[in-house]
């Protein structure tokens, strides 16, 4: 590996970083003061992506990996909640990949646009069980977020439910309306 692509991958690292920092904006609507960030969305997503691909009969490993490259984008735009939507035009997430890897060796380069593809596609199980993570830790969030008091998340709760494409997804979220989010404790 050369200097210049050993550079190029430690600055997207630090791009990479930014997730750590940028809050998932939506949830400021209902006043929610220090929502997760968007890097902490990903990990619960690329864990859940991988339940859900073992349930459905896809590749566990490759649902997770999708799911960690769906919103690297958003270093770039931010996070955007769904009220733009009537103003602006959502940026295309493959082009914005291209600008971010375009410095990239071209086997890492490759790997993340054929991730960012694939996943924005939802052709592929894998796919499907990582887009149905996305809403589904959603819906978990907006639940735990209720829990502790905060009101008027139901429209997200809704909206995650609708968008589900999986049997496993679904069932897991109608589960997740009955189910404390402390019953992991007393199992």
């Amino acid at each position: 590996m050369s200097s210049d692509d050993a550079a190029a991958l430690a600055a997207f690292g630090y791009e990479l970083g930014v997730l750590k920092r940028m809050r998932r904006a939506g949830w400021w609507h209902v006043g929610v003061r220090d929502p997760e960030s968007v890097a902490e969305h990903t990990m619960r997503v690329a864990q859940l992506a991988a339940l859900i691909a073992a349930e459905e009969g896809g590749d566990p490993a490759r649902a997770s990996f999708l799911a960690l490259w769906h919103d690297t984008q958003e270093t770039r735009t931010g996070d955007l909640p769904h009220t733009i939507s009537g103003y602006i035009t959502k940026p295309d997430p493959r082009a914005i990949t291209a600008d971010q890897t375009a410095e990239l060796p071209a086997k890492s380069r490759q790997v993340v646009r054929d991730a960012v593809e694939e996943y924005e596609a939802k052709e592929s199980t894998e796919a499907r069980c990582a887009s149905d993570a996305d809403k589904l830790e959603m819906l978990l969030q907006a639940v735990e977020y209720r829990d502790t008091g905060v009101r008027r998340v139901d429209g997200w709760i809704d909206s995650a439910r609708k968008s589900l494409k999986t049997e496993t997804a679904r069932r897991i979220a109608e589960a997740a309306a009955t189910v404390s989010p402390l019953a992991w404790r007393d199992r």
